[in-house]
């Protein structure tokens, strides 16, 4: 598929085919893709928690998700054959920009912007979509709730250093995929957003 048509393709798709697993050449191809996303001083302090077996991703809702009876937009998701965990390490990024060739040897974090930890993995997940779209596959970015984040961790093993930056649900587009409605405020165009050589 051309660039441009992966770009305008790219959607978040919230239904998925709980028949249609994703194939493992497609599933890699995500990963090593992700991996190719650009990261601060290369430090490339993500990781990447999959969960395809369904007691795996079974165990992911009922940690992160609220309790009671799953509504639509839950009961349509959980079909997604395959859960990506993009996780982020301050603690990373801290470690190589102290190292001789960038001279921070104090680790202060207020001399980043931004937490480029997150932002890097951010772009990776992005990477995921965009090759999830490439695969002929459906893919959504969705966050993890700030106070199901430690029940997440303890299910998974995952160590204080990582923190989830989001999920990238992947699988085949279901019959029940609803656009969502925040789309009727229409897309910004560029002469609305950019604003060249100054403010």
């Amino acid at each position: 598929m051309e660039f441009a048509d992966v770009v305008r393709r790219r959607r978040m798709v919230r239904d998925y085919d709980p028949d249609r697993p994703v194939p493992p050449e497609a599933r890699e191809r995500l990963l090593e893709h992700a991996i190719r996303a650009p990261s601060a001083g290369f430090t490339q302090g993500w990781a990447f928690l999959v969960l395809e077996e369904p007691a795996d991703r079974d165990l992911f809702w009922s940690v992160t998700a609220a309790e009671g009876a799953p509504d639509a937009w839950l009961t349509r998701m959980r079909r997604a054959p395959l859960l990506v965990v993009p996780l982020s390490s301050k603690d990373a990024y801290l470690e190589r920009y102290a190292e001789p060739d960038k001279g921070w040897t104090d680790r202060d974090e207020t001399r980043w912007p931004v937490p480029y930890w997150d932002v890097d993995a951010g772009m990776a997940a992005l990477m995921m979509l965009l090759t999830a779209v490439d695969e002929g596959l459906g893919a959504c970015f969705f966050g993890v709730p700030a106070e199901r984040v430690d029940p997440f961790r303890e299910a998974f093993g995952v160590p204080s250093s990582h923190r989830p930056v989001g999920v990238v649900a992947v699988g085949y587009p279901g019959d029940g995929d609803r656009r969502s409605p925040s789309l009727k405020r229409g897309r910004r165009g560029v002469a609305e957003v950019v604003h060249r050589g100054r403010w």
